[in-house]
């Protein structure tokens, strides 16, 4: 079996365009569902992240999943996808099968279990602390693990805009 870290590799990129596109992916599912209060997030809009640059095929599906993953080991999240049956905008009739589209969307869905949320991440008092400390690292894992307390700066001014 193929190692996993090295699957990218047919699609013609180097480690560090992955890293950036996944990157991309982790941020816009974060910011996203920051800005819209947990509304799903649409693959579409994923696959226009990713497809922007790169004409792959299977890229989107690749990066993705490897989202996922980083969303999982360092935010705790796990990245849920949602499968929606859309009638088709031809007919309002009956639903079959030639009729009905699949749309794709994705919510970010805590790992902790209840009680424990409720205990350790929830408190009315230092929400406003916990929010903040998410953005910072948040910003420093999308810097590529380390910033300069100059970019933060500027880029935590940008955030108050």
């Amino acid at each position: 079996m193929a190692d996993p870290a090295n699957d990218f590799s047919q699609f013609g990129i180097s480690v560090m365009e992955k890293d950036k596109l996944v990157g991309e992916v982790v941020r816009f599912m974060l910011f996203k569902t920051h800005q819209n209060s947990g509304c799903p997030v649409k693959r579409e809009e994923l696959t226009q992240l990713v497809t922007k640059t790169y004409h792959q095929r299977n890229l989107p599906a690749y990066v993705i999943n490897e989202a996922k993953n980083k969303l999982s080991s360092i935010f705790g999240y796990e990245m849920r996808e949602l499968q929606r049956i859309l009638p088709s905008s031809k007919s309002n009739a009956r639903f079959s099968q030639s009729n009905v589209a699949d749309s794709k969307s994705y919510i970010l869905v805590s790992q902790l279990e209840p009680q424990v949320y409720e205990k350790y991440v929830v408190d009315v008092n230092a929400a406003h602390l916990s929010g903040f400390t998410f953005v910072i690292i948040s910003i420093v894992y999308l810097a590529g693990g380390k910033i300069t307390e100059g970019m933060l700066a500027d880029l935590l001014s940008l955030c108050s805009n």
